[in-house]
């Protein structure tokens, strides 16, 4: 089907996506099973493409689906990804199947979050390894990288704050640009203000992505936690919450923190 330019709408959130994610007109047409002549088109607004080629380009860009139903709607289709409230009893199987998940993981702590980075759901270990923490940080929605650097969340706590709270600012930035969203900025923004001055490389620098290294939640205890996180997703989900959440789970990086955690755990 062939239309008046329009430079709007579809073609202008199409060329956007595939600015962001720095692929060329002939990769992408490669890749969605095309030509380029007829991307060129799409992208122009000349033409106007189907239900199913929008969805093949949006899955080639790794466009997330709450964001392939903008793409669907705005080329006046219908949104196919549905979104379902995780307390709903559609998704119990999936509730149930995080719960096992995150109570395998103890004596270990572990969450899931979704993809503003706010508590869904977590295990007690989670909970143990959070014990005075201001209240009001524990609110719903309870923001997990929000807990982590506030001054009256564990910031207090983690030793090597000045390096790793550039983890969690870089990685919240990240995506905030791969995937853009107002809320993420604005939490970036916000972790940027908690952070401590970014350190300067030095010749043997490594980058943020360093253990976190924790005190205890008692003050008396002067031992320290040193974990590592793993980050699990869903990879085949067609519902935008579940496809949205997160597991990240924390791990110790050494025999002593493994037996701190289960003796927190067990106490």
């Amino acid at each position: 089907m062939i239309s008046e330019p329009t430079g709007g709408g579809l073609a202008t959130a199409l060329r956007g996506w595939r600015t962001r994610r720095r692929v060329s007109q002939l990769e992408l047409a490669a890749r969605a099973g095309t030509t380029q002549r007829h991307l060129s088109f799409i992208e122009s607004g000349r033409s106007a493409p189907g239900r199913s080629m929008i969805i093949r380009l949006a899955e080639s860009l790794e466009v997330p689906i709450r964001e392939r139903n903008d793409l669907l709607l705005a080329a006046g289709f219908a949104p196919v990804y549905p979104r379902t409230d995780l307390d709903d009893p559609r998704l119990a199987p999936i509730r149930t199947a995080l719960a096992r998940i995150l109570d395998g993981h103890l004596p270990y702590p572990a969450v899931v979050v979704d993809r503003h980075g706010d508590l869904a759901l977590a295990n007690t270990a989670f909970h143990v390894l959070t014990a005075g923490v201001a209240p009001h940080l524990l609110e719903p929605p309870i923001s997990v990288p929000r807990v982590l650097l506030h001054p009256q969340g564990l910031a207090s706590r983690i030793v090597n704050l000045d390096a790793w709270a550039w983890h969690i600012v870089d990685r919240v930035h990240a995506e905030s640009v791969r995937n853009p969203d107002d809320r993420l900025r604005s939490l970036a923004a916000e972790l940027s203000g908690l952070a401590p001055p970014r350190p300067r490389d030095s010749p043997d620098h490594l980058g943020f992505a360093v253990p976190l290294r924790l005190r205890p939640p008692d003050p008396a205890d002067d031992r320290e936690l040193t974990l590592i996180t793993t980050l699990t997703h869903f990879g085949t989900a067609t519902d935008v919450t579940v496809a949205e959440l997160r597991l990240e789970a924390f791990l110790p990086a050494d025999q002593e923190t493994g037996a701190m955690l289960a003796e927190l755990h067990r106490a």
